[in-house]
Order: C-alpha cells, then structure tokens, then sequence
C-alpha cells in the first residue's frame, strides 16, 4: 500500500471510530428520553458508521497494486461502495418517515429534551471535524469514497442542528410557556433529516453510476489535454481517438498521434513520452496510452472535430464514387442503345 492508500485508510478509520461513539451516544439517550428525532439521528450515524465501513474497505482496497485478474487496478471499488452507502442511505431516511409519521399520527411521550439538545450538540461538533478531514484528503486524493463519508457528516452536522433546534424549542416552551404543545415538532425534525438524507443519497448514486458506467472526464479537463496534444513544436501533427474515463483516483487517458512518417519508431515513442509525462504531471495518478501512427496529409485535423471532418470526408468520397459509377453504367447503358 503507498502513501496516499495509508493516507486514506487512516482518515477513513478515524471517521469508523467516531461514528461508533456517536451511535452508542445517540442510542442511549434517544431511548432514554423517548426522542424519535434523536432515534432516527443515531439510525443516521448507524448508517454513517456503515457508510465509513464501506470506505475503509474500499480505499484499502483501491489502494491495492493492479495483478494480473485486474489488470486495471481496483479503482472501480471506490465506485460500488459510493452506490452501495447510497442505497443505505435510502433505506434510512424510509425507516425515519415511517417512525416519525407513527409518532406524529399516534403521539408518545418525550423527557428531557435538555439531554436530547446535549447530544446533537456533541454531534455536531464531531463530525464537523471529522468531515473537514475527510473532506480535505477526499480531494487531494480525489477519492469518491471519502468524499462520500464526508457528505454523509456533513448532512449529519446540519441535521443534527436542526433536531437540536427542535428539542431546545420544546424544552424552553416546557419552561416558560407550559401551555402550549410543540411536542410535533420532534416527529418533523425527523423528516427535515430524511429528507436531507434523500437528497444527499440521490447526489452520491449518479457519481457513483458515472464513474462505474465510464462516463468521460469532466470537459475542461478533456480540453485541457487536448491543448497538450495541439502545442505547436511538440513534434504532432495531429491526434484524434481521445478517450477518458475514472475509476476512484485514477484517470485513463488514451489517444491516437500521428507524427512525421519520415520519423523512427523511436523517435515517435519519445515524443509520445514527453506528451505522458506532461499530463502526469498535471494528473499524478492516471495511465496514460498511445498509439503512434504516420501523419497522411491535409485531411489529418487536430483533435475530434478533425477525427470527424476526415469520416465526413471519407462518407463524401464513398457517396461521390458510387455516383461516378452510376452515371459510368449510365453511360454505358445508353451506348448499347
């Protein structure tokens, strides 16, 4: 495992432990004070604590060296563990809207509430810090899997501000205005959290869906390249075939260059060097293939649109040739009459 896979897996099992303490935290006290908002915010930790499960595994996973059964590394599990913490997620803002629909439906009793707001506060405090972590080396790493777990803290920080809102206002209204009945507003804290945890759900499935279904890098990235590719002086004349995809932290890049036909396959091979080494040096973890061919003239454009123009070309001889041959039968045709 090389640094940046220690880096991970450290940052990924210190969010394991404190999404452990806070399950515990939250389960005590919600059954203790018979909160379904402080319930349904440790069935959202419960689910955060899978969540930075999962990510431990991936990234100590993905961080594996590619063999010959995955010859293009283990990337993608990065992927399937954003999609799989997704579908948790799913399953955990349903279980709260039920809770929390019996609870506004049937009513139920809640002491305490002061022990509820201690709780959301702690909460609160230690996923903000845990997210920045994670936050933090998710995008040094570009690792889909710890930006997964730090959203889902993230989203836990907020919604646990809101249960703790909640609770403070139906603590002081117990207080000072004991003749007013805001115990409902337990049961609709509840729901603000599922939904917050649907949307954070939805966001997490379509990356992890485009990166395992090979969608493209992003397009400035793509142009970005493809300004390497165009320099002037960097012995191309021109490339075509660009394709990009990503798997976790790692971008594969290839791309066709044509080159002087007059150059040596070695010399052909340096330049295709300098271009990988270019683009490594912007993007440190990707593999970069070429394929060298010799340059054929004036039809031979830069990037994808010359990779189109020379098929529209080829589309317009195809059609120009199969109309010199019809009026050459006409011709003959005509002759035998």
């Amino acid at each position: 495992m090389d640094s940046v896979a220690r880096r991970k897996a450290r940052v990924a099992a210190v969010s394991v432990a404190s999404n452990t303490a806070l399950v515990v935290m939250k389960v005590v006290v919600g059954l203790s004070i018979g909160s379904v908002s402080v319930i349904s915010e440790a069935i959202h930790s419960l689910m955060d604590l899978l969540a930075a499960a999962i990510a431990y595994f991936a990234v100590r996973t993905s961080g594996k060296p590619a063999d010959r059964r995955h010859q293009y590394g283990h990337g993608k599990v990065e992927s399937v563990s954003g999609l799989v913490e997704a579908l948790l997620i799913f399953a955990a803002a349903g279980w709260i809207v039920w809770e929390a629909a019996k609870r506004i439906m049937h009513g139920g009793p809640l002491e305490a509430a002061g022990w509820g707001v201690v709780v959301m506060l702690v909460s609160a405090a230690a996923n903000m810090v845990v997210s920045r972590m994670l936050f933090k080396v998710g995008r040094e790493t570009e690792s889909i899997a710890l930006m997964a777990d730090a959203w889902h803290l993230r989203t836990d920080v907020w919604t646990s501000a809101g249960v703790m809102g909640a609770l403070a206002v139906i603590w002081t209204a117990r207080r000072f205005v004991p003749g007013v009945n805001l115990e409902w507003l337990d049961p609709a804290a509840a729901i603000g959290v599922a939904l917050l945890i649907l949307k954070a759900a939805y966001d997490l499935t379509g990356q992890a869906m485009r990166e395992l279904m090979d969608r493209s890098l992003p397009v400035a990235e793509e142009k970005w390249i493809s300004s390497v590719l165009a320099r002037k002086g960097g012995g191309v004349r021109s490339f075509h075939d660009l394709k990009t995809r990503r798997a976790g932290g790692v971008r594969f890049i290839e791309f066709h260059i044509q080159v002087d036909p007059r150059m040596t396959v070695d010399e052909a091979h340096r330049i295709a060097g300098r271009l990988k080494q270019v683009i490594r040096t912007r993007f440190p973890r990707s593999v970069v293939s070429t394929h060298e061919e010799p340059y054929r003239g004036s039809m031979a454009g830069f990037g994808r649109q010359g990779h189109a123009r020379r098929i529209g070309a080829r589309k317009r001889g195809f059609r120009d040739a199969g109309a010199s041959g019809r009026r050459g039968r006409g011709r003959r045709d005509g002759g035998g009459r």
